[in-house]
């Protein structure tokens, strides 16, 4: 497969929105498990093609390497603007695509770094704790505020008629804390979306896989 792509991910990681994305346009691609939970050598295996040691990293059929998730989905969408997963430039909806989708990294998905290895900032245990706390509030608030600005969309998607890269995006984050059973009673807009996004046909092969549905994965 000369011409695929090379996700370095993991099953349940943020690479996992990276696949789907690929899945859904039909572009080939190889996985390769390099989040830190996929074993000993994994951590060291993100580190050879991305210096920060983080996934997804991904390599294009090019040889050049993209990490960033939401920039990956963001260039994915705009290789195949027939499949209709990316408000073009032109698009109305495109600036509520960029906002969000910057948005969704820049202040939820970073907070998980925070909670993952608070030992980058604090030694005492007791600040590590703070600090993990701390980040789930913030977590939590931001959600609500995407819930309160996707109340003002009467539309059946984010944005707009057809579903985006952005539901999924958000479908995928959701799954990590506080975990789906919060975030259903917080944000039951963004709730009725991203469970229409877990029941899609085309992604249930790919979820079985990659992000399973197994007993209590929603908190």
């Amino acid at each position: 497969m000369a011409d695929a792509y090379r996700v370095y991910g993991g099953p349940g990681s943020g690479s996992v929105a990276v696949e789907a994305a690929m899945t859904l346009l039909g572009l080939p691609y190889t996985t390769v498990d390099a989040a830190s939970w996929c074993g000993p050598d994994a951590k060291a295996l993100a580190g050879q093609v991305n210096p920060l040691g983080q996934v997804p990293t991904v390599e294009l059929p090019d040889g050049r390497l993209m990490t960033e998730s939401a920039a990956i989905l963001m260039m994915l969408g705009d290789l195949k603007p027939e499949a209709g997963l990316a408000p073009g430039p032109t698009d109305p909806a495109r600036p509520d695509y960029l906002r969000w989708m910057v948005y969704v990294p820049a202040n939820i998905y970073s907070m998980f770094l925070l909670r993952d290895d608070p030992s980058v900032w604090f030694d005492d245990p007791d600040d590590q704790d703070h600090l993990r706390e701390r980040a789930l509030e913030r977590i939590k608030s931001c959600w609500r505020v995407m819930e309160a600005w996707s109340l003002g969309v009467k539309t059946p998607w984010l944005l707009g008629e057809r579903m985006s890269l952005l539901d999924l995006y958000v479908t995928v984050v959701s799954r990590w804390s506080p975990r789906r059973r919060w975030f259903y009673d917080a944000c039951p807009r963004l709730g009725e979306i991203v469970r229409r996004i877990d029941a899609l046909p085309e992604l249930q092969t790919f979820w079985a896989e990659r992000f399973p549905f197994e007993e209590g994965w929603e908190g």
